[in-house]
């Protein structure tokens, strides 16, 4: 990572002054998460740090809209700033979304069994069908051949983290998605998995065979696109 870029992960309290200005603006957001609004020479006091290197990386932090700045007025004088993390800076502390979803997965699990994380399973596919046939149709005509449809499914689906490409060789369409976003839950319950392939199928309205899989071992998701015969 650069050293002018704003910092994601792990945020942790350093021990010292930290060693590079990406640790200082990742010590000043742990801090600021911690202590809520503070003045710059106290977030400096806190973190052993110099009132100006505080500063400097707070309006690197500012300009990218990860900290906000009040006035706070006491008496005469000029007004003292407070800084504060903003809602946008949420996405760059440690989040448990993978434990929240393979939790929410045993309840149903406990509450319904198979079938009712079946069914979970299949209204999220209808969501997402909903969604991605919104996008591919405002991306191509009613008429697009089936290969720009997958090339444009694909586009969309690496938007959500499976580090997705359409492959064409040799007259074959194939969908591969080199990560699972949804591993942990994937890896348990094979509604999941099951889902997406009704998805592709669905949305492509082409024959979809899953040829490689994630959560069988393999590097990635390869799935084999093949048109359905007109009329």
């Amino acid at each position: 990572m650069a050293e002018s870029a704003v910092p994601s992960f792990p945020l942790s309290v350093p021990a010292s002054v930290p060693a590079s200005p990406s640790a200082l603006r990742r010590a000043i957001l742990h801090h600021l998460r911690r202590m809520g609004p503070s003045a710059p020479d106290a977030i400096a006091a806190a973190l052993g740090s110099s009132r100006s290197g505080i500063a400097q990386q707070l309006r690197a932090l500012d300009s990218a809209g990860l900290v906000a700045r009040t006035a706070v007025r006491h008496g005469v004088g000029r007004p003292r700033h407070l800084y504060d993390v903003t809602p946008d800076a949420q996405d760059l502390f440690p989040t448990n979304y993978d434990g929240l979803a393979t939790g929410l997965m045993a309840a149903i699990l406990e509450i319904g069994g198979d079938s009712l994380l079946e069914d979970v399973f299949a209204a999220r596919r209808r969501q997402a069908e909903v969604r991605l046939r919104e996008r591919i149709d405002e991306a191509l005509p009613a008429d697009a051949p089936i290969a720009h449809r997958v090339r444009e499914l694909a586009r969309l689906q690496d938007e959500l983290g499976y580090l997705s490409e359409a492959v064409f060789d040799d007259g074959e369409i194939r969908l591969l998605e080199h990560n699972c976003a949804v591993f942990d839950v994937a890896r348990t319950n094979a509604a999941a998995c099951s889902a997406e392939l009704e998805l592709f199928r669905s949305v492509l309205g082409a024959d979809v065979v899953r040829e490689r899989h994630i959560a069988a071992g393999d590097r990635c998701c390869e799935y084999r696109v093949t048109p359905r015969p007109a009329g």
